[in-house]
C-alpha cells in the first residue's frame, strides 16, 4: 500500500454519482491546507468546486480534474461492488477507478513529495476540482474559470488527470479536443392518411436528400493535430406510432466533431452553421435548428508537453503519442485562461463501463509522472 493508493481507495469509497462530491473534494483539501495551500470552495447551484493555490509568482501550474462519477449500471453486473474498491490479480476496480480518482490522487500526493524534495521551487501549484464534469456542466469548471478570468488569474501551466491511455499506461497524451457543435432540427410536412399521399407531406421524404448531401459532404481535411471534420446523426424520431400516418414532423439530432481549420472565412462554428443552412434551403425544407456549441482547444508542441513527455519515459518506459481524438473535456473551458493545457491519465479502456478497473501498478508511476512535469517546470 502507497500513500496514493490509500487516497485512491478513500476516493473510491464516496458514491459521488455527478453532481455529488460525496465528500472527496474535503478529503483533499484536508491533505492540502497543512501544505500551505490557500482553498477556495466554489459552490454554483448544487456543485461543489474549489480552487487551491500555493504561491503567487508565475510559471502557475495547475492540475484539474472531476470528483463525479457517471452511473454504475446494473449493480448485479459487477463483478465486485462499485463503491468497494477491491483489488483482484493486481486490477483495482471501481466506480472512478480510471476516471478519474487514480488521478486526483496522483494530483496530491505527486503535490506531498514535490514540495517535500523541493521546498524551493519557483513558481506556483494549484488544482482546480469539479463535481461537474460527467453531467451538464454548467456550473463547474467553466463557472470557476470565469471567476478567474474576471479578476485577472491566468494559468500557465494546466495538467487535466482525464485518462488518455489507449494499450498501455503512457502511449498517449490528449494535447488538444475537437470541437462540439450538436443541432436539433425539425422538419414540418403535413400529417395524413398514408394511403393518400397527396394530401400529406412526409418530412422524413423531404429531408432525406439533404441528410444525403451532409453526409456526402467533405467539411474539411483536418490538420497536423486534427482529422477531418465528421457529421453524425445520433437520434430520429419521427411518426405516431401508428403503422397508416404520415408524421406532420421529424426531429433529427446531429453532430459535428470538428477540426477548428475549416476551409473559408470566419469562425469554424459560423463556418459550420452557414453551410448546413445552405444545404437545408437548398432543399426548400420548412424547419427549426437549434444549436449548441462547445469550443476546440489545442496546444501545440511546447515545453509542458515536452516536459510530461519526459516524465512519462522516465516513469512507464513510453514513448507518448500526441492525441485530440476522443471526447470533450474540461479542457476546453480552461484553454480560455491557459494557452498550455494537456491530458494524461490512466487507461480508458474501461471508462463508463461496468468493472471499471485500473492496473495497481500503474498507479505510483502516474504520481511519478506528475512530480516529474513539475520538477521540469518549476526548478
Amino acid at each position: 500500500m502507497s500513500k496514493t493508493l490509500d487516497l485512491v481507495i478513500d476516493l473510491l469509497k464516496r458514491q459521488s454519482n455527478t453532481p455529488e462530491d460525496a465528500g472527496c473534494q474535503e478529503a483533499m483539501i484536508a491533505r492540502l491546507e497543512p501544505l500551505g495551500f490557500k482553498i477556495e470552495r466554489m459552490r454554483f447551484g448544487d456543485v461543489d468546486n474549489f480552487y487551491a493555490r500555493l504561491g503567487t509568482e508565475p510559471p502557475l501550474i495547475v492540475f484539474a480534474g472531476h470528483t463525479d462519477v457517471v452511473p454504475t449500471g446494473p449493480l448485479d453486473k459487477w463483478h465486485t461492488p462499485p463503491f468497494e474498491p477491491t483489488i483482484v490479480d493486481g486490477m483495482l476496480y471501481a466506480r472512478g477507478a480510471a476516471d478519474m480518482k487514480t488521478s486526483l490522487a496522483a494530483f496530491v500526493t505527486s503535490i506531498e513529495e514535490f514540495i517535500a524534495e523541493t521546498p524551493d521551487f519557483k513558481g506556483s501549484i494549484g488544482l482546480l476540482v469539479t463535481s461537474d464534469e460527467e453531467g451538464i456542466a454548467i456550473n463547474g469548471t467553466v463557472k470557476v474559470v470565469e471567476a478567474l478570468k474576471n479578476r485577472g488569474e491566468f494559468i500557465d501551466y494546466c495538467v487535466v488527470g482525464e485518462p488518455t491511455s489507449n494499450k498501455v499506461v503512457g502511449d498517449m497524451i490528449k494535447n488538444g479536443r475537437r470541437g462540439s457543435l450538436s443541432g436539433k432540427l425539425t422538419v414540418k410536412g403535413v400529417q395524413g392518411h398514408i394511403a393518400y399521399p397527396h394530401l400529406v407531406k412526409n418530412p422524413i421524404h423531404l429531408v432525406a436528400p439533404a441528410i444525403k448531401d451532409m453526409v456526402e459532404t467533405v467539411w474539411d481535411n483536418g490538420n497536423e493535430y486534427f482529422p477531418p471534420t465528421s457529421w453524425q446523426i445520433s437520434n430520429m424520431n419521427g411518426g405516431t406510432g401508428a403503422t397508416n400516418v404520415v408524421p406532420g414532423e421529424v426531429e433529427i439530432l446531429f453532430n459535428f466533431r470538428f477540426c477548428p481549420e475549416l476551409n473559408g472565412e470566419g469562425s469554424t462554428e459560423t463556418n459550420l452553421k452557414q453551410r448546413v443552412h445552405a444545404i437545408l434551403e437548398h432543399h426548400v425544407l420548412d424547419y427549426d435548428l437549434v444549436w449548441e456549441y462547445s469550443p476546440p482547444y489545442i496546444t501545440p508542441r511546447s515545453n509542458l508537453v515536452d516536459a510530461i513527455e519526459e516524465a512519462i519515459q522516465t516513469a512507464y518506459g513510453v514513448m507518448p503519442e500526441l492525441s485530440t481524438t476522443g471526447g470533450t473535456s474540461d479542457g476546453r473551458f480552461i484553454a480560455d485562461i491557459c494557452k498550455q493545457v494537456i491530458e494524461f491519465g490512466p487507461l480508458n479502456k474501461t471508462i463508463h463501463k461496468l468493472n471499471e478497473c485500473v492496473g495497481v501498478a500503474d498507479i505510483e508511476p502516474l504520481k511519478e509522472t506528475y512530480k516529474l512535469t513539475m520538477q521540469k517546470l518549476l526548478k
